[in-house]
């Protein structure tokens, strides 16, 4: 993108906020220039969020100044931010599911008519902003719940952009978007950006953020450590400054020793979805899966785990010749397979339980006395263990999981089927959402883990991860499996060349119909 242009819009300076116990940001100084987009960037829990929710109005900071269009700036709450032009997209998505995407884009400010709501005008400039975000097709009056993840986060993006927009706050945009879906919000940036507007971008994904900032910020520990032109700040450089330790040989990529068969899936199908998969698993080996949204990938895993019932195919575990009986989850947990599911907080953990709860949920039966009653002792002890051993940073074990960053909370999920000492662990995007130093403790962990003779699969979207931690790399295209490659022919133009051939070849059969 083009450098800045315009003078300063907001300036923050010596903005400190303690929490209980923790300090979350520590004399921080940041501005922002009109038709900029500036970057912030850190580990979880290194002040990011915390600093966007100040400038938003939804935090106070307990010292500090703010100035905006060079007045003094101190909102008392989101609303007297968003009167001054300043707007957030949070990261958890705020939609309330039972209402239409029009009443959520214009929730705080509905057209009205004689007092009425007139839902005529709200909807049709709805429909005009879901248009500019790429959702044309998604009627305005359709329910939210029916809509993807991904087009759930553009409805919310629309909402920050319905009304005046001065400054907008992004807190992983692109986190559940599709890539067209990104490259829609990236051509709304350009426009922001054209229009004078500042846009203040916090992303864990470093290409995009070079692709789309003008200058970084770095927060480490609540303080911030570096602010740059984005040009003048490779990739290492960042991470470096992000985690303060160099991380080139973080990942061990030594040759393992790989067992017998731990697993092997034969012939798998499932309407559309999943056509005829066939594989095998060993253990001590990590096996990867790439491929585009919408290969197969997920509900390939999901068949296997039987959360979903296949239409054919065998699942056999440990060189069995007798097929394994697996009809539902608990089947397949008794069976030693786990399924670390891409969505930890809705579906791998409680969060408003605590960190002991979350770790024996899977295995709670070998700690309940006669009756049903937990030996909460024995329970403790276990979860201390765990945390120890996955370095789980937490106050204790009664703190609740929600309270966790985003790294924390996986390993917490790990912890648990670790403690349930299934043979066939199953990760389904095992670092979407958390930063470049926690990704690379979840790397470490895997390598442990196979070289402990688990049989590891890992699903995800991001290929250098793939490249970097797998002995194998299966590629899905179109519900079928395309190609495997061993490690010494990973070849990453081959393996786009794989994800893509079961469409080209769709679109080659269209053609000629």
């Amino acid at each position: 993108m083009n450098s800045p242009a315009g003078g300063i819009l907001l300036e923050a300076s010596a903005l400190s906020k303690l929490y209980p116990g923790v300090t979350a940001l520590s004399e921080v100084n940041f501005d922002l220039r009109r038709s900029e987009v500036h970057a912030l960037v850190g580990e979880n829990g290194a002040g990011k969020s915390t600093l966007a929710k100040i400038v938003a109005g939804l935090e106070k900071p307990d010292s500090g100044t703010m100035r905006l269009h060079g007045r003094p700036y101190s909102p008392a709450g989101k609303k007297e931010a968003e009167r001054s032009g300043v707007r957030i997209v949070m990261q958890e998505l705020k939609l309330i599911s039972n209402l239409t995407v029009a009443e959520n884009v214009f929730l705080e400010d509905m057209p009205r008519r004689m007092g009425w709501i007139d839902y005529r005008r709200m909807n049709a400039s709805a429909a005009r902003l879901m248009a500019e975000v790429g959702l044309e097709n998604v009627a305005p009056d359709r329910p939210v719940r029916e809509l993807g993840v991904g087009q759930q986060q553009m409805v919310e993006i629309a909402a920050g952009l319905s009304r005046q927009c001065d400054l907008l706050i992004l807190d992983e945009p692109t986190a559940a978007l599709t890539d067209a879906e990104r490259e829609l919000l990236f051509a709304h940036l350009a426009r922001l950006k054209s229009a004078g507007a500042g846009v203040v971008y916090i992303s864990h994904r470093m290409e995009e953020i070079k692709r789309v900032a003008d200058r970084i910020t770095v927060l480490r520990d609540g303080k911030v450590v570096a602010t740059c032109p984005a040009a003048d700040a490779g990739i290492d450089r960042i991470v470096r400054w992000m985690v303060g330790r160099e991380l080139k040989d973080a990942v061990g990529t030594s040759p393992r020793r790989v067992g017998e068969v731990a697993l092997c899936v034969f012939g798998l199908s499932r309407g559309e979805a999943v056509k005829d998969v066939s594989f095998e698993l060993r253990s001590g080996e990590i096996l990867g899966f790439a491929g585009l949204m919408g290969s197969g990938r997920t509900e390939t895993m999901r068949a296997i785990f039987g959360a979903d019932r296949p239409d054919a195919g065998q699942v056999y575990l440990r060189g069995s010749t007798r097929p394994a009986k697996i009809g539902s989850p608990s089947d397949a947990v008794r069976c030693g397979i786990a399924l670390l599911t891409e969505d930890r907080k809705e579906q791998g953990l409680l969060l408003p339980l605590p960190v002991r709860c979350n770790v024996t949920l899977a295995r709670l039966r070998e700690l309940a006395r006669p009756g049903g009653w937990i030996r909460s002792s024995q329970e403790k002890a276990v979860a201390e263990r765990m945390a120890r051993m996955l370095s789980i940073r937490c106050r204790s074990t009664e703190q609740t999981a929600a309270e966790l960053s985003g790294g924390n909370q996986q390993k917490l999920v790990i912890a648990k089927w670790l403690y349930r000492d299934c043979d066939v662990l199953i990760f389904d995007e095992p670092t979407r959402g958390i930063d470049v130093g926690a990704k690379f403790e979840i790397y470490r962990l895997l390598a442990d883990l196979a070289g402990r003779g688990k049989a590891i699969i890992v699903v995800s979207s991001d290929m250098q991860e793939l490249l970097a931690v797998c002995d194998r790399i299966a590629v899905m295209s179109a519900g079928r499996l395309a190609a495997v490659f061993d490690r010494e022919d990973f070849d990453q133009d081959r393996i786009m060349a794989a994800a893509l051939s079961g469409y080209a070849g769709a679109q080659g059969k269209a053609a000629g119909a």
